[in-house]
């Protein structure tokens, strides 16, 4: 017989727990199913270990500027496999430590990979659940193409699984992932490569960000190759060598990381058991406040193939708990106007609609203010690196509806003037904010 809860949720990542804790503090009985360690992405092969090492490479970035302020630094070499295990032990502290909120919230923690046996019962093993109310949060993972002899090369999971830094790197991709990572390689020594199938990186952004961005890799020293479609990987007794269908290649490296994109966990799932549609792409379809096909089955996060951001995961999962259990009712998630950050170097902060999305949607009621410049960080040394920002208006009021900054202090700039343009600000708000000097971010609010 299924031991019966009012909700189960299926996935252990950071939308799935905020979502059972939340919905727990509302009184309702919660499992929570998860067949990995919990936490997820994020905690284990995401954000958490990634930012780990970007503060890596950002010190690696601040010891070459030391001499500029009169400190002799000899940097001995770096130790990745000690940072590797204090990092892994990080990592393992939070695994407990979810675990521990989940038991003081009252939900119950079931480990095991789950798959539907009903529209209202799923199994684990030999044991079943049943839920009144059912959640898929299960994430996505990295994506391999099926190409021959793409085995030999690593995703940005095997990443965290490095013991020691290679020394000639190749990776393929151009989005967050790969631009993120081939900064850490970079920074540390690694001989770096970067190759992307059309002309630019990040190329969901705004066009600015990514054209500065390939300035400041190749200025770091990164060599970005574009138009460049993989065919097959060789493994040769030297290392690895990636061939383009073009008849170009690249190598012999150490390793081939690739970082073309992310799909989702639905393999083992058994949705069509319960009636649960999936898209042609692999993602299950849901409406403004979450819900699938099925009434009283919901998803979020990843999974549902919209704003593959933790923050995004965790808002969704608390708000459906709202809804569901505190009685507010048509409480969700507003997709438009959410901030992110890409941990480059240097970082970049955006919100909003991008140029061309704004052209497209106000069309000559648009008008741009941008600014580049030269921190002051630099201003006694000979290595330089600019910080670019954008913000587009719209209408008579000029309303801000995107800003998009890289350079030093972008991922901590942004999320104050998220909140702003949120709540409607127009550039002459902006405007009439007293700068704080001397900043980067005060170009925000002196650009004319």
């Amino acid at each position: 017989m299924a031991e019966k809860f009012d909700l189960v949720v299926i996935g252990g990542g950071s939308g799935g727990i905020a979502h059972a804790r939340r919905a727990a503090e509302y009184g309702a009985q919660v499992a929570v199913i998860e067949y990995g360690p919990l936490g997820g992405t994020c905690v284990n092969v995401g954000c958490v270990p990634k930012k780990i090492m970007w503060y890596t490479a950002s010190h690696a970035h601040h010891f070459e500027h030391a001499a500029d302020y009169g400190f002799t630094v000899n940097v001995d070499g770096h130790d990745w496999a000690a940072l590797k295990a204090r990092r892994d032990a990080y990592v393992s502290r939070l695994n407990g430590i979810y675990e521990s909120n989940l038991d003081s919230s009252g939900v119950r923690y079931i480990a095991g990979a789950a798959r539907f046996v009903d529209a209202h019962t799923v199994a684990v093993g030999d044991r079943q659940y049943r839920g009144e109310r059912i959640v898929i949060a299960t994430g996505g993972r990295p994506q391999v193409p099926d190409i021959p002899g793409a085995e030999h090369g690593i995703t940005s999971d095997e990443f965290f699984q490095l013991e020691n830094r290679p020394e000639r790197v190749l990776v393929a991709g151009s989005g967050y992932i790969a631009v993120e990572l081939a900064g850490v390689f970079n920074a540390l020594g690694s001989q770096t490569r970067v190759v992307v199938r059309k002309d630019s990186v990040i190329r969901e952004f705004d066009e600015m960000l990514g054209e500065q961005l390939m300035q400041a890799m190749e200025h770091d020293g990164i060599q970005v190759e574009t138009r460049f479609i993989p065919a097959r990987i060789e493994k040769t007794t030297a290392g690895l060598v990636l061939h383009a269908q073009d008849g170009r290649s690249f190598g012999p490296v150490d390793a081939v990381l690739w970082a073309i994109g992310r799909a989702p966990n639905v393999e083992g799932l058994a949705a069509e058991k319960a009636g649960v549609a999936i898209d042609v792409r692999g993602f299950i379809p849901t409406d403004e406040l979450q819900q699938t096909n099925v009434e009283h089955i919901f998803a979020l996060g990843d999974v549902t193939g919209r704003a593959a951001l933790t923050p995004v995961a965790i808002a969704a999962g608390r708000r459906l708990a709202d809804r569901l259990y505190g009685g507010m009712q048509g409480r969700h998630l507003d997709y438009e106007l959410i901030p992110t950050v890409i941990f480059s170097h240097p970082p970049i902060g955006t919100v909003g609609l991008t140029e061309q999305q704004a052209r497209a949607r106000y069309g000559d009621a648009i008008r741009v203010y941008s600014s580049a410049f030269t921190p002051m960080y630099y201003a006694l040394g000979e290595k330089k690196q600019r910080s670019v920002m954008k913000l587009i208006t719209t209408g008579d009021d000029e309303k801000v509806v995107g800003c998009h900054v890289i350079g030093d202090g972008a991922d901590e700039l942004l999320q104050g003037f998220a909140v702003a343009i949120r709540m409607g600000a127009t550039k002459a708000d902006f405007d009439d904010t007293v700068a704080i000097h001397p900043t980067n971010a005060e170009e925000l609010v002196t650009m004319r």
